[in-house]
Parts: C-alpha cells; structure tokens; sequence
C-alpha cells in the first residue's frame, strides 16, 4: 500500500492523473498527507526562536489544512464543480503537503545570515508556486471548471487566506517590514515575511477583481443550470 500510495503521490505531484486506489483508498492517502502536513509544520518552525510551542509540535499546519479545506470547499460550491465534495478537497490539499518538507532544511546552519535569507524566499516561492499550479490542474481536471473560472477559484481562496494572515500577523513580523526590521528582530525567514507582505498588498488590490469575477461566475453557473434543470423534468 505504501508503494501505491508513493507511486500515485509522484503522479500527482508532477501533475499527472493519480489510480483510482486514491479514492478507492483515501483513508490511507488521507493519513499520509496529514502525516507530511504534519512533518511539514514542524519543519516549518523548528530552527525559528519565535516560534510558540504549538507550531514547534506542528499543530498549527494540522488545524490549518482542515479549515483550508472548508474554506476552499464552502468558498466554491456555488461555482457547482463535479465531484466536489470535502473528503476530496481535504485529500487533495494534505497530498500537495510533501513539497513543503522544503522549508525543514537547515539552510541557516551552512550558509551566511543573508544567503539563508534568501534560499528560505527561494523556498517559499518554489513551493507556493508549485501548489497553486496543482491546485489549477485540479480544478481543471477533476473539477470540470472552464480555465477563466479556474483562475479566479485557485487565485480568490488565496488571496482570502493571505489578507487574513496579514490582518492577523500571525508571524509578528509581517509589518514591521514597513518601517524595517529591528537587528535583535531578523531571523532566517525575514525575506520570505517580506514575500508575504509583497504578496498581501497585491492581494488587497485584487480582491475586488477577484470578488468580481467569482459573482459574474456564479450568474453563469446558475443561469446554465436553470435551463438545463427545466429540460431535464421536462
């Protein structure tokens, strides 16, 4: 089961059409997700001196990934994508976890202060990036959306989570990069905060175009469904 559940997570992660054992076995690919979700928040913390004792256990990344999932989920039911459900969207998030085990490696141990800096950014993109595209892919494929909603359900839930994030500060940096960042204050993940930040500020501007395109989306959807719920009772 292992090696199925291997072989079907490189398939997914290089963007190829997973087995059926996924659906047909999704407790055990569920709990290897969860599991890489897990390692993945741990490493995610574990050489940051700010970091609170829940995030050193990972238990952040866990809680995460659930209400991610309800997000996403809840977020495009009226979008009405096939085999949409919570079960899937949850599978589909923790298995895109193991990329993220990028963030565990000790770049700050073997490289200069600035240098650490900046693969951690490098990771944070490379990761981020990969993702996302997955998450097109999935919603593409398995989802049956056409590629203009595509772009505003994998682009909209992102841009949701990341005006969250920066409202909350949950990384007690993220505005400090506005007035710059105290010496006693740096650590190994400042570049990545600063992508953060860079990253929200895009987000604040295109939410209304985002919001936008999700109602002009949905009028679609439910202006299609209408008709062809009339002719089918008919």
């Amino acid at each position: 089961m292992l090696r199925k559940i291997i072989a079907d997570e490189f398939r997914l992660l290089t963007f190829r059409r997973p087995s059926a054992a996924m659906h047909t076995e999704w407790k055990a690919f569920l709990l290897f997700g969860l599991a890489f979700t897990w390692l993945a928040g741990i490493g995610r913390y574990w050489d940051n001196p700010k970091a609170q004792l829940w995030q050193y256990l990972g238990l952040g990344s866990l809680v995460y990934v659930f209400l991610l999932a309800l997000i996403v989920w809840l977020l495009l039911v009226p979008l009405k994508p096939k085999h949409w459900s919570y079960r899937n969207v949850l599978l589909f998030i923790t298995l895109t976890a193991p990329p993220a085990v990028l963030y565990a490696i000790p770049v700050e141990q073997f490289m200069a202060a600035e240098a650490a800096r900046t693969a951690n950014a490098w990771f944070l993109i490379v990761v981020a990036a990969w993702r996302v595209a997955l998450f097109a892919i999935f919603l593409r494929q398995l989802a049956g959306l056409s590629w203009p909603m595509v772009v505003v359900a994998t682009l909209l839930p992102l841009v949701i989570i990341i005006i969250a994030l920066s409202a909350l500060n949950l990384e007690h940096v993220v505005f400090n990069i506005m007035s710059g960042i105290r010496e006693e204050d740096r650590s190994p993940n400042d570049a990545a905060y600063g992508i953060v930040f860079l990253l929200s500020v895009f987000s604040f501007l295109a939410a209304p175009v985002l919001l936008i395109g999700y109602l002009v989306a949905i009028f679609q959807v439910w202006t299609e469904y209408r008709p062809a719920k009339r002719s089918g009772s008919g």
